[in-house]
């Protein structure tokens, strides 16, 4: 079963500058490859330290986790897949990028039901590039 949706487009899920740097990135079409769930929690975990929009740096290209984002929109992701990122126990970066898809893709008043059991999560991790901590409760 689908996560219940707000019925938006996927072009309209994000800021536009965002999204159309996103689909023209050479890192995107990369993902191309990857066909299952499964392919993009492997390329979270090896590819993504933290959950900013843009790279850091000169060069201010889509980062990974929005890449990364973008492809899940791409597979509309089932509630069974979105328990399993946000309990996945390998990086708390696969656990932040489902919660950034929920906050983009599901329907408005069905939010707190997904947040609330995690808004007490102490696991921490840095969902910036600058390198400060923060729990996940309070990213959530």
């Amino acid at each position: 079963m689908e996560i219940q949706s707000s019925g938006r487009p996927i072009d309209v899920l994000m800021e536009k500058v965002l999204s159309v740097n996103i689909l023209s990135s050479d890192y995107f079409k990369e993902l191309y490859r990857l066909k299952t769930y499964h392919e993009v929690i492997d390329e979270i975990y090896n590819q993504v330290d933290h959950v900013d929009p843009w790279m850091t740096g000169n060069c201010r290209g889509p980062s990974s986790a929005f890449c990364l984002l973008y492809k899940f929109f791409t597979m509309k992701l089932t509630v069974k897949q979105m328990h399993g990122l946000l309990k996945h126990p390998d990086s708390p970066y696969i656990r932040a990028i489902g919660f950034l898809y929920l906050r983009y893709v599901a329907e408005p008043k069905t939010l707190w039901s997904w947040y609330e059991p995690y808004i007490k999560d102490d696991e921490e991790f840095s969902p910036g590039s600058n390198g400060k901590m923060t729990t996940m409760g309070v990213y959530v």
